[in-house]
């Protein structure tokens, strides 16, 4: 069984950073990931490099469970993707998260379903408190292009006094098909 590892580290090395490596080393991991960037940012090309290396039998072993997710979903998002690899996750810090035992299984199944119920309360309270807002007459979405006098005067311009309408478009400094659809209403 082949282990890798994944942490965090910015250069130069802290003396953290090195405990991690030498805690890694300790676990016999044969290979180690460092993401040289913010946990916080979107791309983690390192993180994306581990799970493109992952083969079935492998297990990411990491410090601590902070030093892999920035989130509770997130967690659960790549430890699916460790688990779709055949691969299971292992954190020293945090033994209960430790996908290569039915315990560790059991617990992150535990936490999935939490967070898919926190997802759900969150569109529930997402959706309740749009449908307040409309109803105190709060529009969604882009403002408009065209303002109501604008669109009267784009009105007056092409069927009054016969301008084409890819001209008053112009005009205004919109799309054509902008001003055909204000138009239409």
């Amino acid at each position: 069984m082949r282990r890798s590892a994944s942490t965090r580290s910015l250069t130069p090395m802290t003396d953290q950073e090195e405990q991690q490596r030498a805690l890694l080393r300790e676990a016999d991991c044969t290979r180690i990931f460092e993401e040289k960037i913010s946990g916080a940012k979107r791309n983690r090309p390192e993180l994306e490099r581990l799970l493109d290396h992952l083969r079935a039998g492998d297990v990411v072993t990491i410090t601590r469970l902070d030093r892999l997710a920035r989130s509770t979903r997130d967690l659960l998002e790549i430890a699916e993707r460790i688990k779709e690899a055949g691969a299971g996750l292992r954190s020293l810090a945090e033994p209960w998260a430790d996908t290569t035992t039915p315990a560790g299984r059991m617990v992150l199944t535990v936490f999935a379903g939490i967070a898919d119920f926190e997802r759900s309360l969150i569109v529930e309270r997402t959706s309740t408190g749009r449908i307040a807002a409309k109803a105190r007459g709060v529009r969604f979405g882009p403002r408009p292009s065209l303002s109501t006098k604008q669109i009267a005067h784009a009105r007056q311009l092409t069927e009054q006094e016969g301008k084409p309408v890819a001209e008053v478009a112009r005009l205004f400094g919109v799309h054509r098909a902008t001003l055909y659809r204000a138009l239409a209403q």
